[in-house]
């Protein structure tokens, strides 16, 4: 394997490598606060390449595991990976009842250094499971940052959920903050729809409570064009926005969760 800028080749196929905006975040906070075991959990690889949050970990040695259930983003997860057999590649739909023992029979160590959650749906559930047995040092998980706090909204988890690319998806930031208050972690970073965990023992940065995070990470940056049909959200009262989730959504009655 040989590099050209960001071009990878893999035998004769060129692989353009897009490095995400989380990088230097992550690398930021795993430098200032020091690694233990230098292995990361990848929930949503995808292809592994396209915006990863950790292909630049892959890059330096580190061991881990891809996780991805789409056919077509694993089998090019595969190809491209072959040449790091210290990642360990599963292909599997992620829910609460399989990912501990996936985690487990990978030797995921227990205070793995860096956990990477984007599954676009029920990940909430997912992330609570993993925190009853593991201990991440940091975790970027996204959020669905269109709902604003104080609302708390998630998807339930559903074995036949499939996210049908709109805007139904994930969880807002304050429902995330109930998971940090449960399991003691620090919300220390929004950056846009990925929010940065650390618990709180270890955390040496500023904690931010869930208004915060959201005003500097989202509110007071360019928001994108497709966030448009829900901005009235961010002029309405919280118990206003509860009633306006619970009417946009109203065909997914009985498969979320949407309270203050």
């Amino acid at each position: 394997m040989s590099q050209n800028g960001h071009i990878y080749y893999f035998e004769e196929k060129p692989v353009q490598y897009q490095p995400s905006r989380e990088q230097p975040i992550i690398e930021d906070y795993l430098s200032y606060m020091g690694t233990h075991n230098n292995f990361f959990v990848d929930i949503g690889a995808l292809d592994g390449l396209t915006y990863s949050n950790t292909f630049f970990l892959t890059q330096n040695r580190w061991r881990g595991v891809c996780i991805e259930c789409e056919q077509k983003a694993f089998a090019t997860l595969a190809y491209m990976y072959r040449m790091f057999p210290e990642i360990n590649l599963c292909r599997m739909k992620i829910t609460p009842d399989n990912v501990v023992a996936l985690l487990i029979a990978n030797h995921v160590p227990r205070n793995v250094d860096f956990l990477n959650l984007d599954i676009d749906g029920y990940d909430y559930f997912v992330l609570e499971k993993i925190l009853e047995t593991f201990r991440p040092m940091l975790i970027c998980t996204e959020i669905n940052e269109k709902i604003p706090p104080p609302i708390k909204f998630t998807v339930k988890y559903n074995p036949q959920y499939t996210w049908a690319e709109d805007h139904f998806y994930g969880q807002s930031i304050s429902q995330l903050h109930i998971l940090c208050e449960k399991y003691r972690y620090a919300l220390i970073k929004l950056n846009g729809i990925n929010a940065y965990l650390i618990p709180k023992e270890i955390n040496p940065y500023p904690e931010m409570r869930a208004e915060q995070a959201y005003r500097e990470g989202y509110l007071e940056h360019p928001r994108p064009e497709h966030n448009k049909d829900m901005e009235i959200l961010l002029e309405m009262s919280p118990e206003e926005g509860v009633q306006f989730i619970n009417q946009y959504f109203s065909k997914y009655n009985g498969l979320f969760i949407c309270t203050l």
